[in-house]
């Protein structure tokens, strides 16, 4: 085996690995942990109410 048919097979294992994640990330599966993913920056409510706080102080000044 040489050395080109290596990297032939290296190239043939990424790639199906590649494939591999892309298929896992999208199944079914995954559709509602990805979804509660999604909607973690909207979750924080301590965040929120900093920036009320802070709109609220802004639009005084």
């Amino acid at each position: 085996m040489d050395i080109n048919e290596l990297r032939g097979v290296h190239t043939l294992v990424i790639m199906a690995m590649f494939f591999g994640i892309i298929w896992w990330a999208y199944s079914s599966r995954r559709k509602r942990a990805n979804e509660e993913a999604a909607h973690l920056p909207f979750d924080d409510e301590e965040v929120e109410k900093r920036t009320l706080e802070q709109e609220k102080t802004e639009n005084k000044r």
